[in-house]
């Protein structure tokens, strides 16, 4: 999948080094630290279970280069989980530090929604955010999706505010 100046690609064994430089980093999992990685055995083993995702169900997390380059700077896509009993699409998407401010998590982002709400229409897509990372909170509105309250949950690393897909409003 292709945007304005990303190139995202379903992940493969060698992508794990690019995963490790992103949750290898402590400033891109703060608000979520137990998604930090402590070496590259844990990306390896993240990005297979990426890859499993994507044989069982077709769709999955990308990992996210900027056009032109083989740099992985980031990764963001859905995956299926449960919220309040129910199945649901998670959205993720995380850059390493280097690009932020630059709008790829939200190009990235709309790009995935879009996609989803295009192949997946029945499913509600929710991604879930601390109550203090306001810039995750922006992506999340600007790729189309709403704060959503009845949603939240607690999380790994505590309070999960929802922002979802418009269909369940």
């Amino acid at each position: 999948m292709r945007t304005k100046r990303l190139r995202l690609s379903r992940p493969v064994p060698t992508d794990s080094a690019g995963v490790f430089a992103i949750l290898g980093d402590p400033r891109t999992v703060e608000h979520n630290p137990s998604d930090g990685l402590e070496d590259r055995d844990e990306a390896a083993q993240l990005v297979a279970r990426w890859v499993r995702h994507w044989e069982e169900h077709g769709f999955g997390y990308w990992c996210v280069r900027e056009s032109g380059s083989d740099r992985i700077i980031g990764y963001a896509g859905v995956k299926r989980m449960l919220m309040h009993g129910r199945p649901v699409l998670n959205l993720v998407y995380r850059f390493v530090p280097e690009v932020w401010g630059r709008g790829f998590a939200t190009e990235a982002a709309a790009a995935v929604v879009s996609r989803a709400l295009d192949e997946l229409p029945a499913q509600t897509i929710v991604a879930r955010v601390r109550p203090d990372n306001w810039p995750s909170q922006n992506v999340a509105l600007k790729a189309g999706l709403l704060r959503d309250a009845t949603m939240d949950c607690q999380g790994e690393d505590g309070l999960d505010w929802a922002f979802t897909s418009p269909e369940i409003q």
